[in-house]
């Protein structure tokens, strides 16, 4: 009877172990399907050869390197990453033809772009097949202008130049009606790597022109008019900060939200050996509204490289997290998954087009990599890291993705094989069943 009893008491306790390492086991695979990628990546190279080919710079919202039917990448090609390049050296506006094995056309050249921010290239939002523009400056006076090229036409169909003042494209609305612009010149002068080395700076005499700072431009017309003003800027920056030391403003990233009625931007200072005898360092954020009224000076930092989500609201970095802000109400309203999804918050962002998808890019190491989130479920991938080689400062290769126009493939910069800076496109393949 005793041997008997045991041995059901062991039957129930061995039966008892078994459903609970079965649970266990259900648990532990279904933490790991609820953490496994609902989608996949793919990477391909698409430009190759001896020489550099890159899109350039990620501080305009929206910015598409594809034409509207999705032939075509632009793209410049240069021969050196190594260093800034001079006045008198040009790099080749080339087209990369998606339906010819990724063959190269060249169709123009600009002596207005830089190794880390390229020239400002935008598709033309109302001709989006065939017209683009980029900047451009004139060899004999220094001075920038904008380009608008037409593929079918193989020219340039218009020059924006403006002898007084200067300016280049800094980012064309989504409608394509007006495009901010800038004074290149001034940027080079206080943080290199935001110009184009040795154009005219025609406000250099002064730290806070009333005639210079943020121009929206009608692209139908020409017309120009000062949206905001360094003048102004100092006036609300010297009642917020008290006395200030003021070495020359400037600003960044200037970004059209996906409406087209509001523009976000830093207004900054003290960079790049401009400090004065305080060392002061001045990063301001700022809003405005195109018709020029509400100008913002936010109270609230959001760091890296800020991305405009719909409305009023931005998404960018707040110490671990990346965060949403909105502008009109100056808070933040809500947060993109978590620091472990996102390790590098303040990395290079890009929205999709269709809003559901977001890539954050970071730099780690000699690697640059991309976290792909699907804002609808939270799901999420990391891609495998991209050499971006050892170069730094003026000249770094930021991560810098850039969404296609069918929501499914990022265009991205890396070092290639043979050590020449090349374009790779990170595809999002579909879940697999």
């Amino acid at each position: 009877m005793v041997k008997t009893k045991y041995t059901k008491v062991s039957h129930r306790v061995s039966c008892f172990y078994l459903i609970l390492c079965c649970v266990l086991c259900l648990v532990w695979s279904d933490g790991l399907l609820a953490q496994s990628p609902a989608f996949d990546l793919k990477i391909e190279q698409v430009t190759a050869g001896a020489k550099h080919h890159f899109f350039g710079y990620i501080g305009q919202c929206q910015t598409i390197p594809w034409n509207a039917s999705g032939r075509y990448i632009l793209a410049l090609e240069i021969n050196t990453i190594d260093r800034m390049p001079k006045p008198e050296e040009a790099a080749t506006v080339i087209l990369v033809d998606t339906h010819q094995n990724n063959r190269i056309l060249r169709v123009d050249k600009t002596y207005a772009w830089n190794p880390q921010q390229g020239t400002m290239f935008y598709w033309n939002p109302l001709a989006a097949e065939t017209q683009f523009f980029f900047n451009d400056r004139d060899l004999k006076t220094g001075k920038v202008f904008i380009v608008l090229y037409d593929l079918e036409k193989k020219q340039r169909i218009r020059e924006y130049r403006y002898k007084d003042t200067p300016i280049g494209n800094g980012g064309v609305a989504a409608n394509g009606t007006a495009f901010l612009a800038l004074n290149y010149g001034r940027l080079a002068r206080l943080r290199l790597v935001t110009g184009y080395p040795e154009t005219l700076d025609w406000s250099k005499d002064e730290v806070s022109p009333d005639n210079d700072g943020i121009f929206l431009v009608d692209v139908k017309s020409g017309r120009k008019r000062l949206l905001v003003s360094y003048g102004q800027l100092a006036t609300r920056l010297e009642k917020r900060l008290g006395e200030f030391e003021n070495t020359g403003l400037f600003i960044n990233h200037t970004l059209w939200n996906r409406e087209g009625d509001r523009v976000y931007f830093f207004a900054r200072a003290g960079w790049s050996g401009n400090r004065g005898e305080r060392g002061e360092r001045i990063n301001m954020p700022c809003s405005i509204h195109t018709d020029g009224t509400g100008l913002t000076l936010h109270k609230t930092h959001i760091g890296g490289h800020p991305e405009w989500a719909e409305g009023s609201v931005l998404i960018g970095c707040q110490g671990k997290k990346q965060i949403l802000y909105d502008v009109d109400k100056k808070q933040v309203v809500g947060q993109l998954g978590t620091p472990e999804i996102f390790p590098n918050p303040e990395g290079d962002i890009s929205l999709s087009p269709n809003g559901k998808w977001f890539v954050n890019g970071y730099k780690k190491g000699q690697m640059n990599y991309y976290t792909i989130y699907r804002r609808s479920d939270g799901a999420f991938i990391r891609s495998v890291g991209l050499d971006k080689g050892s170069y730094g400062g003026d000249i770094r290769i930021d991560p810098a993705p850039r969404w296609n126009r069918t929501n499914d493939a990022i265009l991205v910069p890396g070092i290639a094989k043979n050590k020449t800076r090349q374009m790779f496109m990170i595809r999002v393949m579909p879940e697999k069943n």
